[in-house]
């Protein structure tokens, strides 16, 4: 006998189960990680395209190593473009794509929930008062 599930108040098969989360998975797997969406949301907040050790400043403690590896998963996914510069020495920037840009809005959500949450469990505020962080973003992040 096939394992049902119910989603939505529907019954479902275990494997209309999986399919449905299918979307969720594929998308914690490309940005998924410590350093993907800081290095994402760095790039989107600047609006510009940063070079290597610009990036890697304002993220902080990433190391070039994984940096790189990071933006190079980025690249192959189409979320982030890498332009390099015939200069001496050899002049790399990195930027968000049109298609990366699209995870604007679920990149603000994040943050945002994040900020909420950091007040309603490391400073005990049961319900976080609003706050408007409209200056932090640019308008790719909107």
């Amino acid at each position: 006998m096939e394992k049902t599930v119910v989603i939505d108040g529907q019954v479902r098969s275990k494997v209309e189960c999986k399919a449905h989360m299918r979307p969720i998975t594929d998308t914690l797997e490309i940005v998924g990680g410590k350093w993907k969406l800081p290095i994402l949301f760095e790039l989107l907040h600047q609006g510009t395209p940063l070079r290597f050790m610009e990036l890697q400043r304002q993220i902080g403690s990433v190391t070039a190593k994984m940096l790189s590896k990071e933006l190079k998963d980025l690249e192959v996914n189409q979320l982030v473009a890498r332009k390099v510069y015939p200069t001496t020495p050899v002049t790399v920037e990195y930027e968000m794509t049109e298609y990366g840009k699209t995870l604007g809005k679920v990149i603000r959500a994040l943050h945002d929930w994040g900020t909420q949450h950091r007040a309603r469990i490391l400073d005990g505020v049961e319900h976080p008062i609003e706050m408007s962080n409209e200056d932090c973003y640019e308008s790719q992040i909107n």
